[in-house]
């Protein structure tokens, strides 16, 4: 668990870097105008991470960010439809546990009603793959794309190209954030889903309290 909130903080601090706009030098003021950085923080990297950085290194944290993201979006979801009461019908295995036989969040994973180590790591085997082979971009061995976190490698597109420059940085400035968000807004609702084993309850709107 405190690993994955460490994760998490890296990964979110990281995220407030600005996106690409155009090459730049290793001076950290070439990354200040870059989409991304906008009101009220601006530029803002605590951390010291673009500090020297050249062009690669910018392009390879904003992949990070642009794919943490992403995650931290879907995993937002997944709390807010499954503490709703939403699970897939059906059964997890062939022994007759049905999806919704599992508790919500963090304890899906960690304790005693966890899903079996079996399910476990095909869920972290099916991620890998994805990693290696799927969600990759120029930043990690891919062919080049637009821009990082262009996942498309020649397959998908969804009219992407239809669009025109401005409402292609529209739809990139909102990504970033929606995953910046939701990376802060995940990592809340697992420090609130540990608050309630030390009887600090939180009630929350929407997914009421997280236990």
């Amino acid at each position: 668990m405190k690993l994955a909130i460490a994760a998490l903080l890296a990964g979110s601090a990281a995220a407030f870097a600005p996106a690409q706009v155009a090459k730049a030098t290793t001076a950290l003021n070439a990354f200040e105008s870059e989409l991304g950085a906008q009101p009220p923080l601006g530029f803002f990297d605590p951390l010291g991470m673009l500090t020297d950085a050249d062009q690669e290194r910018f392009d390879r944290l904003r992949y990070v960010e642009v794919k943490h993201g992403r995650i931290c979006q879907l995993a937002f979801l997944g709390q807010i439809v499954t503490r709703n009461g939403v699970h897939l019908s059906g059964d997890i295995d062939y022994s007759g546990h049905s999806f919704d036989s599992y508790p919500n969040g963090l304890a899906a994973v960690f304790g005693d009603s966890a899903i079996p180590q079996a399910g476990a790591l095909q869920i972290f085997a099916f991620v890998g793959f994805l990693e290696l082979f799927v969600m990759k971009d120029s930043a990690n061995g891919a062919e080049p794309g637009d821009f990082p976190g262009d996942f498309r490698n020649g397959a998908l597109d969804f009219g992407w190209d239809t669009f025109d420059e401005e409402t292609k940085l529209s739809k990139r400035a909102i990504e970033l954030n929606n995953g910046r968000a939701a990376m802060m807004g995940i990592l809340g609702l697992m420090v609130h889903e540990k608050l309630g084993e030390i009887d600090m309850v939180a009630d929350l709107p929407i997914i009421g309290a997280l236990q």
